[in-house]
Order: C-alpha cells, then structure tokens, then sequence
C-alpha cells in the first residue's frame, strides 16, 4: 500500500438462504454454502493480514451475518457501523457514504450487496482494471488502494486494483 495512501475492501455479503419465501429479503439468513465461504473468507483476510480500521455493513441479517463469520480475522477493537442507508445501496449512494469517512480512518471494509458492490468496485477503478473484476460473486472480497490522502476524493482517477478473491478461487488457492 502506498504510503500515506488508503485501502478499500468491498466485500460482498455470502450465500444467503431462500428456502423460507416468507421471509422479508432484509432478514434472510445466511445458507450453509454461505456459511462455508465466510470461513475461506476468513482465511484469506488472515493470511493477506487485510486489517481494516473501520468496518461499514448493511442492515441486512446476510451482512451481519457475514460479518460476525468473519470477525476472528479482523482486529477486534475496529469499530463497526451497521447502517439502513448500505442496504441494497446502489454505486452512488455507497460513494457518497465512502467520502464521509474521516481522513484519519486508513482502510475501510465495506459489507454490502449487489449489483451496488459490484457497480461501485468497477466503477473505482480505471478502463483498463475493470476487467478484473468481471462478476462479483456472493462472498467476492475487491481490495482497491486509493492514491489519494482524502475520502472525500474518493473516485476512478486515483484508485488502484490491488486483488480480487471469490470463495471458488480461494478453495483452489488453499
């Protein structure tokens, strides 16, 4: 990571389960094929030592969910904001979200859901890095490095791929 330089993680909450139509789409649990992905999810935060300073998650159960899967890899005194507005957030209301954080907050893990996750982390990055990342599957984790100081600059011009991991290719890689 660039010195002086921020990191964004974007995370995408893991299989939910669909078996109870009943159930409002906020408050679907995750599956046990999503539960699974959280642990290589997990793994992979552990061995790359992505540390984030602040964890930003959707109301939704599936984030949360997917968050607490993951929790013993992060830090555990980093401060977590669940908030209703990344619920189903579309790119430009993440983005705004993004560029609220304060300079003083290095690296951000971002838990949210598609097609908003996926529009966001292509939308970061330039032309030629978009290729990257071609879907972003239930439990996809992008890491972007931003060139810029400031939050508030937040956007393509000063954004960097750094990796891209999906639960088939971490299964593959361990």
């Amino acid at each position: 990571m660039v010195s002086g330089g921020r990191r964004l993680m974007l995370l995408r909450h893991a299989k939910s389960d669909w078996a109870d139509t009943a159930t409002p789409d906020a408050e679907r649990p995750l599956s046990r094929d999503g539960r699974q992905a959280c642990k290589l999810v997990a793994e992979h935060v552990s061995v790359e030592r992505l540390s984030p300073d602040l964890i930003l998650c959707s109301s939704a159960l599936r984030t949360r969910q997917t968050l607490e899967r993951i929790a013993p890899a992060l830090p555990a005194e980093v401060p977590v904001l669940t908030e209703d507005r990344l619920y189903l957030a579309g790119p430009d209301e993440l983005l705004a979200r993004l560029r609220e954080i304060d300079d003083g907050v290095p690296g951000v893990l971002l838990i949210g859901h598609n097609p908003g996750i996926h529009a966001l982390a292509v939308g970061l990055l330039p032309p030629a890095d978009r290729v990257k990342i071609p879907t972003f599957p239930t439990a996809a984790l992008a890491v972007l490095d931003l060139g810029t100081r400031r939050w508030a600059e937040l956007g393509p011009a000063s954004t960097r791929f750094d990796s891209f991991a999906t639960p088939r290719t971490l299964r593959h890689s361990h």
